[in-house]
């Protein structure tokens, strides 16, 4: 049965082959009565030729008849010739007539296949009028397939559609009906259609199978009669998910096959639906997971700060209008960086795994496990005052401080430290309930580790450097003394020189940090750079200091120093201040390989990874790195393999004791040789006298810095190289 109603289409197309075939059959006609005409005049004309040329035979013939017949006979020969002619001309024109049907048939499949290619695309243009996709749809994309399916029906008639995919369980199916079947129609065809689809999907026969049955329109189905009166047109879904197979298709019952035009309709609009379907299928898996890794820490499938912080401002606002109490536990482990500088970072993650299923297991339900930082976790404990979350701490620190943890053949164990606060009491805003949950837990640290602190024992003051309410607001005044230092631009570099040890010439400075005062002697970075990196603050100091520090150099005057700038732990993962530092070199012309850029060893070890990207991407526009206070942690030769370093620069400990201790020259010396194969500088911390500088020249340390070779300066001088006694 023919499923379509013809179009204009194809109503021109027939019109315009009919005109063709009347203008050819009137030419056809027009030549064959000039052929008839022409034979019956040369026939005539023979008969009065030969009649003439009998009357010229006879013996009384006279001269007019012999003339006559003389010039019948010349215009019998030239008829000849003209039929002839004639003859050929015909040849030519029938040659010619043939190849001008020949193109024209061709020509007119060309049309009819330009015509059903432009019934085609109107019949696609009006598919994709209707697909349409968006957020909401690809999400729901079984409704969105129901409409699209309904649009699709009313241009072609089918009597079901079906979608399947093999998954690691079995099959999954999703059938759809134009109408509702009955019972025992279903019960007739599904069977069948599912054997059907477990064998194109190369599923075992008895392999679970989950279908899904929809419809389109609630009334009666009028579709296929019987199981066995029914054809499927099938098209692969492609499922990058997976990889396993999927497939979809249309099953119509009709009394003929299909023909050739019907089949190019239909697996057209197939090809529209596998796109429809496959990119609905994938991109709603891709969002669910977006979605969820938007909520969730990769790592240990608890939930990350910025939902924890998206839940505790609902929890604040519920707690107001119930007037409820609700309490956060802070959970900082203990000794995190020895985990990963003795084991390796895969040990840490296990123990990040593992202690997030043991909060997991002794929190509520409704309750909120939360990683919030590297190895930072907190609990929110909705309706749950001070004292039940004092009970659960203990609960978790017991737990914990039992807890083993395995990894390739050794154990070992890790301890946290708990920090407890409770609203209303504790504080009425998400800043004031976290500031208190991490000074509550820094005090737990303090005492000890493996402790539980509550933000309400801070109440009175005691002796012995305890943390008190007093104390933690004098940190508070720290900190905000030292916002507004940085806003009025009173931490300022100063420059210690570094000395070439060959040359014995200054050809580079440390940048170091000072805070002036408003009354005495500048602040070495020392005694506040920790309340500036726990309070955030590390990013706006690195870009003052930078920008002074390389203000400072584009003044210089002659040939530029080396700078050596030291970063913050926040600055590894902070892409803006470093292509600020970019700018300023392009825009002063500075050369970027005139700029170090030291990282603290300790620092190395957080994520290697991010340090080596990091250092790879600073390093391709000219900068330099070097590793500071290098043998000071526990994987120094680790980095060295891992990361592209051009200066190392040796723990000022191992510098200072080499007079007196034979390991510490030998690990000096060792260090030397080891950077010296690897291509990188050294530069040796704490040089205090002229006998620990004539040590460093014969272990082969090319650069060497200390209060002995010079005192950090207020602006990059133009220095005369120290007396010394050892040779350069």
């Amino acid at each position: 049965m023919n499923r379509f109603v013809p179009s204009n289409l194809v109503v021109l197309r027939r019109d315009v082959l009919c005109a063709a075939s009347a203008l050819l059959e009137e030419q056809v006609r027009a030549s064959q009565a000039f052929s008839a005409i022409a034979k019956t005049l040369h026939r005539v004309h023979g008969e009065l030729a030969n009649s003439l040329a009998e009357l010229a035979g006879r013996a009384d013939a006279d001269l007019t008849v012999r003339q006559l017949a003389r010039r019948c006979q010349t215009l019998r020969t030239t008829l000849a010739l003209v039929e002839q002619h004639y003859q050929a001309d015909v040849v030519r024109q029938r040659d010619a007539l043939r190849a001008l049907l020949a193109a024209f048939n061709e020509s007119s499949k060309v049309l009819a296949q330009t015509l059903v290619e432009k019934d085609l695309l109107d019949r696609h243009r009006m598919v994709l009028e209707r697909v349409v996709l968006s957020y909401e749809r690809v999400i729901n994309w079984l409704p969105f397939i129901e409409e699209v399916l309904k649009e699709f029906h009313a241009i072609f008639p089918f009597d079901l559609f079906f979608v399947a995919f093999a998954e690691k369980h079995g099959l999954t199916a999703h059938l759809f009906y134009p109408g509702r079947p009955t019972a025992a129609q279903r019960s007739d065809l599904e069977p069948q259609l599912v054997r059907e689809l477990l064998a194109r999907l190369n599923q075992p026969f008895d392999a679970a199978v989950d279908l899904a049955v929809h419809y389109l329109d609630w009334t009666p189905w009028f579709g296929i009669a019987t199981a066995q009166c029914y054809q499927l047109l099938t098209e692969k879904v492609p499922d990058h998910r997976s990889g396993l197979a999927g497939i979809l298709g249309v099953g119509f019952g009709t009394a003929q096959p299909l023909s050739a035009q019907e089949q190019t309709v239909i697996r057209s609009l197939l090809a529209i639906l596998v796109i429809v379907v496959g990119s609905s299928r994938a991109l709603s898996d891709t969002l669910r997971q977006l979605e969820y890794f938007s909520m969730h820490d990769p790592l240990t499938h608890l939930y990350n700060r910025r939902h924890f912080l998206h839940m505790l401002e609902y929890e604040i606002g519920r707690s107001e209008r119930h007037q409820h109490a609700f309490s956060l536990i802070m959970i900082d482990l203990d000794d995190f960086k020895e985990i990963n500088d003795t084991y390796g970072h895969p040990a840490g993650d296990l123990a990040l795994t593992e202690l997030a299923n043991v909060l997991q297991a002794q929190v509520r339900q409704g309750d909120l496990a939360c990683r919030i930082g590297g190895d930072e976790f907190i609990l929110l404990l909705p309706e749950t005052p001070l004292e039940g979350a004092k009970a659960l701490a203990r609960k978790l620190c017991d737990r914990l401080r039992a807890h083993r943890y395995f990894y390739q053949g050794t154990s070992f164990h890790v301890t946290c430290s708990l920090g407890i606060v409770s609203y209303p009491q504790d504080g009425k805003s998400v800043h004031e309930l976290l500031a208190h949950a991490d000074l509550a837990a820094y005090e737990a640290k303090r005492r000890g580790k493996d402790e539980i602190c509550a933000y309400d024992d801070l109440k009175t003051r005691r002796t012995g450097g305890a943390l008190t309410r007093d104390s933690l607001a004098e940190q508070r005044s720290e900190v905000e003394a030292l916002r507004e230092a940085l806003a009025e631009r009173r931490i300022v570099p100063f420059f210690q020189p570094i000395v070439d040890m060959a040359s014995g010439q200054v050809v580079a400075f440390e940048v170091l940090a000072r805070l002036i005062p408003s009354v005495g002697d500048p602040i070495p970075a020392g005694r506040f750079i920790t309340v500036i990196e726990k309070y955030g603050l590390g990013r706006e100091l690195d870009r003052q200091i930078i920008a002074a520090a390389l203000a400072a150099l584009r003044d210089f005057p002659g040939e530029k120093p080396t700078l050596f700038l030291n970063l913050s732990v926040q600055e590894i993962q902070n892409r803006n201040v470093l292509g600020f530092a970019a700018r300023l070199c392009d825009q002063w012309g500075l050369d970027p390989g005139r700029i170090v850029f030291e990282l603290l060893e300790r620092h190395a070890v957080d994520d290697l990874e991010k340090m080596r990207q990091f250092i790879r991407q600073l390093r391709k526009r000219g900068f330099r790195f070097a590793l500071d206070d290098f043998g000071s942690g526990y994987n120094s030769l680790h980095y060295l393999r891992e990361l592209e370093l051009d200066f190392v620069k040796i723990d000022g400990a191992f510098v200072r004791g080499m007079q007196t201790s034979r390991i510490d020259e030998a690990l000096v010396r060792n260090l030397s040789n080891l950077c010296a194969d690897l291509g990188m500088q050294t530069v040796a911390e704490f040089v205090e006298n002229d006998e620990m500088f004539a040590m460093l020249q014969k272990m082969g340390i090319t650069h060497a810095q200390g209060y002995y070779l010079g005192l950090p300066l207020p602006r990059l001088p133009v220095v005369e190289s120290p007396p010394r006694t050892g040779s350069p």
